[in-house]
């Protein structure tokens, strides 16, 4: 089969409340953000270019604002260079889920456990604990975010295209759902999960050659050089 190439982009930088997992805030980019975000633009073009690459004319995104703008920003560089690009917005490349406690502070929701006789406070370090879930409606763990995500990207390449040059489509999410879908499609190990997080705007690309193999052949993980606070 001819080669399917997807690059994961995570959003650029935004607007984040302070001290808040940031799954489902609606704030948008900052300056800097949408100047990543014009970069990855570039970049992308400049890939398709050198590689004989045809670009994938609809894109992904998570419902997210600051996915949506850095999915619109790099759109709008590749349109002025003569592609065409479609958005498609899915709630399945969202960030990991909190539930009924999204966009409440760290403390916020440990008071509402607290406060709540039926659970117990959650464990220290929960925030980084891929397989903790928060009691709490809608909630879920990085490893069942990491599976939807997984379970989307697979649905991507399953899709039947008549293209016989390689094609790259472009999927803007949320970097902790990213590297557990990674690790779920066996090109991430469990351990380098923590070991990495993402960059601002910047593509990894992967290959999938069938049968669900799946390669990482561009792009590099960021080295985590301190604990991770937020979910994204």
């Amino acid at each position: 089969m001819t080669p399917r190439y997807l690059a994961l982009i995570r959003h650029a930088a935004y607007h984040q409340r302070p001290d808040t997992p940031s799954a489902l805030q609606p704030y948008p980019l900052t300056h800097e953000g949408t100047a990543q975000a014009h970069a990855c633009g570039e970049e992308i073009a400049a890939m398709l270019v050198q590689n004989g690459w045809r670009l994938d004319p609809v894109a992904h995104c998570s419902l997210q604002l600051r996915a949506w703008q850095t999915a619109q920003t790099v759109a709008q560089v590749l349109t002025d260079r003569g592609h065409a690009l479609q958005i498609n917005e899915t709630p399945d490349l969202s960030e990991r889920a909190l539930g009924s406690a999204a966009n409440l502070s760290l403390r916020e929701i440990d008071e509402v456990l607290h406060n709540d006789p039926r659970f117990d406070a959650p464990p220290p370090g929960w925030k980084a604990d891929r397989d903790y879930q928060l009691p709490l409606q809608g909630a879920e763990s990085m490893r069942m975010a990491g599976a939807r995500v997984a379970a989307w990207l697979r649905r991507v390449v399953a899709q039947e295209t008549a293209a016989t040059t390689p094609t790259l489509t472009l999927i803007f999410g949320h970097g902790a759902a990213f590297r557990h879908a990674a690790h779920d499609l066996g090109v991430l190990s469990l351990a380098d999960i923590s070991k990495f997080s993402m960059y601002h705007a910047r593509p990894l690309l992967l290959c999938y050659n069938g049968d669900d193999r799946w390669r990482h052949v561009g792009g590099t993980w960021k080295p985590r050089t301190r604990p991770e606070t937020a979910l994204d």
